[in-house]
């Protein structure tokens, strides 16, 4: 909010207008949300437990998960936690997967002892793939959406704040007020002038909310690769460098990266492939132009799916070994604040 809108909103008190109150309204809610906590769980010192759940929250040796019965556990990691695939084929060696697999909204069986404080000290953590490609997605939505909303509750913070310390400047406003608008009529205009800015700025939020989530496209590039490579070409890294200095430029935007492959060889090894693409791309904006990873859409290999040539030529599977990377801006978040237009009122006061 800038200045002449804060001036035209004091005039607009002075003359007995109330503050709006979407603010009070969205601290209200916010307390009702606080309100309600989900039961803790504690696991009895030195006793074994197997619990199955969802991942609600995430820090560097501890995850919270929600059990069946709907309950929160503490699950305290330690360096000889083992972090491996549930496997439905009892004939094949199962994966191992790094803790830093462990993503919000994944679901989980745990298997560990209860310590001192009550959390359970996992010695073994099983998903299945499937669950880790639904975590994936939701992370990847899910974390650019809370620091919109973070910024927009600090901005809500603000504006109540501001409310209040305008608040006790009634009557110093008052006297200012007359003298420098020459009356009742002045006055008058003055506080037209302030409704009308207060609204555009409830629109203003209210466009900003709507927009929150909605991106637009701001460029896009793809590279290719070579049959049954994951390395990144000189023309590739030249692409991507572009791209780089592009994004850095840009307000509220994150990258997209997607990863596919062309028919050659079979579905799974075609499916990975393309996953190593995709990271090799992340690898490379991250090592060499420091994007940060909240900035990255959390990288997906489709396979010799969504082909965008025919697989039956050899100019078709080139193309469709590739790497499609977008620049994605935030609406809401990026978009200048319209200003408020206000014209100056006559001043007939005489000195």
């Amino acid at each position: 909010m800038n200045r002449n809108l804060i001036g035209t909103l004091l005039f607009g008190l002075v003359i007995g207008l109330s503050v709006p109150t979407w603010a009070q309204d969205s601290t209200r809610e916010r307390q009702v949300q606080n309100s309600d906590q989900s039961k803790t769980v504690k696991i009895p010192a030195g006793t074994k437990q197997k619990v199955k759940g969802v991942i609600l929250s995430r820090n560097a040796d501890t995850f919270v998960m929600r059990d069946l019965t709907g309950g929160d556990v503490q699950v305290s990691l330690t360096n000889i936690t083992k972090v491996e695939e549930k496997k439905s084929n009892p004939f094949r060696r199962s994966k191992n997967y790094g803790t830093t697999q462990l993503l919000r909204g994944l679901s989980v069986e745990v298997e560990g002892r209860g310590d001192a404080s009550g959390n359970l000290v996992a010695e073994k953590v099983k998903m299945t793939d499937d669950a880790l490609v639904v975590a994936r997605t939701v992370e990847s939505r899910v974390t650019p959406v809370e620091g919109r909303v973070g910024e927009a509750e600090t901005r809500l913070t603000q504006a109540e704040a501001n409310a209040q310390r305008l608040s006790g400047q009634l009557e110093e406003l008052a006297a200012i007020s007359n003298a420098a608008r020459g009356g009742a009529k002045a006055a008058q205009e003055t506080a037209d002038m302030a409704v009308a800015g207060v609204e555009a700025t409830n629109k203003r939020i209210d466009s900003l909310v709507t927009s929150l989530d909605e991106y637009e496209p701001k460029r896009g590039i793809t590279v290719n690769f070579r049959v049954g490579s994951a390395r990144l070409s000189p023309e590739a890294k030249s692409s991507l460098d572009e791209l780089a200095t592009q994004a850095k430029t840009e307000r509220a935007y994150v990258i997209e990266v997607t990863g596919f492959a062309s028919s050659d060889g079979n579905e799974n090894a075609n499916r990975r492939l393309s996953q190593q693409r995709a990271d090799a791309v992340v690898r490379y904006l991250a090592e060499n132009h420091m994007i940060p990873l909240r900035r990255i859409v959390t990288p997906f290999g489709y396979g010799e799916s969504q082909p965008v040539a025919d697989n039956s030529t050899r100019d078709g599977r080139e193309q469709n070994r590739r790497v499609e990377v977008k620049i994605l801006v935030n609406k809401g978040l990026s978009a200048p604040p319209a200003p408020v237009q206000m014209s100056k009122p006559n001043n007939t006061s005489e000195d």
